[in-house]
């Protein structure tokens, strides 16, 4: 959410939302820009707990923290605090160059021992970060002048990749040690293009520009965030006026908006995937059930029915945008044969096999009604499924726990496009990402992790997706 009049639409819809509207003040002189976003902010601390591996709420972070190496929204990477880096000849060492002339944002000069300070805090397990799986695969971070350099203690291949996404904030060591973890919730700073000016829980962030940003001042003077969960008022808010600019809306609301006159619309495909988690327990530990759980869902009927063709339909955990996709992977609809390999099993529509799914209700934009629709898909063709709803934050809690349903609807977020980050964490069980614990995918997934033959670590998560699929 580093916004710019010009860019800022654009932005929000590559970054965050299928369906972004706005208010023509938007096109005029504005020095607060008021934004209704559907998500509340639990924590100002990016790299601990639960909230920092919410991609949804990284727009917050990026707005106030600078990441090691930013990314653009076409997915490639540009230059940050970081402005350059790579591996040593035999792989053993990683080297980052640190910009010079950053300042934070209660004006201590940002230096490379700050980012040596983060990434050491980051790798160590009991600073609470939920991606040390990853930092803590370096060692011996140090910092001279405006190098650091750290020993590999094991290769891993996205470790850059990393400092584009989830965790990957520089925060303040000064400040931090003297403020301590509460006092660091209390008044965070960061080097990003905005500063906390007020933060009331539970309703609202306002932000001011930083007019020293390293990158040039931000277009907006101030930047107020209210958070509006409920997507009905999140389209009052622009009908009344009360933002500018909102996000994740019911998709027949934006075709309405969109057509009134001073209102303007983006929507457009982004690296975001709907899926269903499924867990292997109860009815899941069939094969018949999941074949046919999966062939039932016609998805080209959601997405033209439900999302106004807002939508495009895939059958692996990879977009058209991830490195690994492989568009021969398809899964298709066909509900005689759902019905032909419940029956193997013993199920009919007169004896159903029975498990729960669970869905969040407008996080996103006809989240629930789609897991209502795939119900009634099922309902056709054996299985009787029972909804419950619950809140984003109980899903990460329950996933961290392995103690989803047999299936659970989520919304996954992988913008660096590396299918470890996506079929990777999401099926590989001993991820805290992951609930699917079986021997085939774990062992298919292991030696990719290592696997320094680019080619051949792309071509060997192609083939998992592919046994997933099977």
């Amino acid at each position: 959410m580093k916004l710019s009049r010009r860019s800022l639409l654009k932005t929000s819809a590559a970054a965050a939302a299928f369906a972004t509207v706005a208010l023509p003040s938007f096109a005029q002189e504005i020095d607060e820009l008021v934004i209704a976003y559907n998500v509340n902010l639990p924590s100002w601390d990016p790299t601990v707990g639960p909230s920092a591996v919410n991609p949804t709420i990284q727009g917050f972070y990026q707005s106030v923290f600078d990441l090691y190496i930013p990314q653009n929204p076409d997915l490639s990477f540009g230059q940050g605090l970081i402005t350059d880096y790579g591996w040593n000849e035999d792989e053993t060492q990683i080297w980052m160059e640190v910009r010079d002339g950053v300042t934070w944002h209660n004006g201590d000069p940002f230096t490379a021992e700050d980012v040596a300070w983060s990434l050491q805090r980051a790798a160590n397990a009991e600073t609470g970060n939920p991606i040390q799986f990853i930092w803590g695969k370096v060692e011996n971070i140090t910092a001279e002048g405006n190098r650091v350099t750290a020993d590999v203690k094991e290769y891993e291949p996205t470790f850059f990749k990393w400092m584009s996404f989830l965790t990957g904030y520089v925060l303040p060591k000064k400040y931090y040690e003297e403020v301590g973890a509460d006092g660091f919730e209390a008044a965070p700073i960061g080097t990003g293009p905005y500063m906390v000016e007020k933060f009331e829980r539970n309703a609202f962030v306002r932000l001011k520009a930083n007019e020293n940003y390293w990158g040039g001042a931000p277009a907006f003077k101030s930047v107020t965030i209210k958070f509006v969960t409920d997507a009905a008022s999140r389209v009052a808010e622009i009908e009344s006026g009360n933002s500018h600019v909102t996000l994740e809306v019911p998709y027949e609301e934006f075709d309405r908006l969109k057509a009134k006159d001073g209102i303007e619309g983006v929507a457009e495909p982004i690296s975001d995937i709907g899926m269903i988690f499924l867990n292997d327990i109860e009815a899941m530990t069939d094969p018949n059930v999941r074949k046919a759980a999966a062939l039932a869902i016609d998805k080209k009927l959601i997405i033209d029915r439900l999302l106004s063709g807002y939508g495009v339909p895939i059958d692996t955990l990879q977009t058209p945008d991830y490195a690994a996709y492989d568009e021969t992977i398809t899964v298709g609809h066909d509900m005689e044969k759902a019905k032909a390999l419940l029956a193997e099993s013993g199920f009919s529509t007169d004896n159903p096999v029975k498990f729960k799914i669970q869905t969040t209700k407008g996080f996103k934009p006809k989240d629930y009604e789609m897991v209502q629709a795939i119900v009634g898909l099922w309902r056709k063709v054996g299985i009787e499924a029972e909804i419950e709803v619950y809140e984003i934050a109980k899903h990460y809690e329950l996933r961290a726990a392995d103690t989803l349903a047999p299936a659970a609807f989520y919304n996954w977020g992988n913008s660096v496009g590396d299918p470890t980050t996506s079929t990777g964490f999401a099926m590989f069980g001993p991820s805290p990402h992951s609930v699917w614990d079986g021997e085939d995918t774990f062992n298919m997934i292991l030696p990719l992790w290592g696997e320094k033959d680019e080619a051949k670590r792309i071509e060997g998560w192609k083939a998992v997706d592919r046994h997933i699929a099977e």
